[in-house]
């Protein structure tokens, strides 16, 4: 068993109160919830509105495909919000 990680770091500058970032939050799990077979939460900086940490598991049996799994939703993450990507930390365990 095979399992990948990933913790994703999003700064987004134009928020200006937790109400607004946890519609961008809520928004961003809910895609990805819907395109992909992963678990995703906010893992960090809840009480920070203009910092935005989520956490992506999922299990394979190859290594190949847990890596290939996590780099696509990093990139669906991405490629589907105004937020700028500032840091990721990818493991496969």
């Amino acid at each position: 068993m095979i399992i990948g990680t990933a913790q994703i770091k999003l700064g987004a500058n134009w928020v200006h109160s937790l109400k607004e970032k946890r519609m961008i939050v809520k928004s961003i799990i809910g895609k990805v919830k819907n395109k992909f077979n992963v678990s995703i939460a906010e893992v960090d900086n809840q009480d920070y509105h203009q910092t935005i940490s989520l956490g992506i598991a999922c299990v394979s049996s190859e290594r190949k495909h847990a890596d290939e799994m996590i780099q696509h939703v990093i990139n669906f993450i991405e490629g589907n919000t105004e937020a700028v990507l500032e840091d990721i930390n990818v493991e496969i365990l």
